[in-house]
């Protein structure tokens, strides 16, 4: 009996280097590295044992982790959204652009990791029409990434009547990121899901990249996402319909179709009903 103290020591060694060499999934009740998923299980990595059914947290298939979303696998972002596509948005924008030292695919992705639900939902055509979509209104919001904030900014965009997200005195909200997020509404709940002062600090969405984008997927995951499979015209009444549906201003409601075929083209997929709000 004398040898079994070590016998356990040598077993419990040999688990310890077992789960080293494992890697990411040994890593019991999750708290993953940014990319990998915690399973049902409670383990960490990558691919559907971990990121499909049950999946906790992270860039899961369901839509788990944050930002919300349905059933479905979807698109995987990151391999949609490639260097070529995301660059081949923002190398349209002039030189002497803002946003192309600004706006970058990598902010982008992490931003896509925390909701999670972004082009999930449905069925892998209907992922990657919500990325057409959604870089459909980027494109048309920033001049292809060339604005971080609106031209004018004379209008404070302050709903003075909203007593849950007060206006801080002096701030302005107007439009800022890639979806040119406007009023003291959206600024406030923004910032509280990301990390950030939303009211007293609205410029930090033009500040930070990963802020940006974070601030841009919450308003489309609360407002846009669950309108996707109403067709393209939806999301564009979601976004600015007082303004372009309707009849009100075709041309900008058209240039958002255009940017819309142009990237379902792209991306291979059939860009569906309902294009025209």
């Amino acid at each position: 009996m004398a040898g079994a103290p070590r016998s356990m020591a040598v077993l419990a060694l040999g688990l310890a280097l077992l789960c080293a060499a494992a890697g990411p999934a040994a890593a019991q009740n999750c708290g993953c590295q940014q990319g990998y998923c915690c399973s049902k299980y409670g383990y960490c990595g990558q691919g559907d044992p971990y990121c499909g059914e049950g999946c906790r947290s992270g860039p899961c298939y369901s839509g788990g982790g944050g930002g919300g979303g349905g059933g479905g696998r979807g698109a995987n972002v990151a391999t949609v959204v490639t260097d070529a596509f995301f660059n081949g948005i923002k190398n349209r924008a002039g030189g002497g652009c803002e946003g192309k030292n600004f706006y970058t695919r990598g902010a982008f992705l992490n931003a896509a990791n925390k909701y999670s639900g972004f082009a999930h939902g449905g069925s892998e055509v209907e992922g990657k029409r919500e990325i057409a979509a959604f870089f459909a209104h980027v494109t048309h919001e920033t001049g292809h990434f060339c604005y971080i904030s609106e031209i004018n900014k004379g209008n404070s965009y302050c709903d003075a009547s909203n007593r849950q997200w007060p206006c801080a005195a002096g701030k302005k909200y107007y439009g800022r990121g890639p979806l040119q997020i406007s009023w003291n509404y959206n600024y406030g709940p923004a910032g509280r899901d990301n990390g950030f002062d939303g009211l007293g600090n609205p410029d930090a969405v033009a500040q930070d990249p990963m802020i940006a984008f974070k601030t841009a997927l919450w308003f489309w995951m609360n407002n846009v996402h669950r309108v996707m499979p109403q067709g393209f015209g939806a999301t564009t009444r979601a976004i600015n319909g007082a303004l372009e549906c309707n009849g009100k201003n075709q041309a900008q409601m058209n240039a958002r179709v255009g940017y819309y075929r142009q990237y379902c083209q792209q991306l291979g997929v059939d860009p569906g009903s309902n294009l025209t709000c």
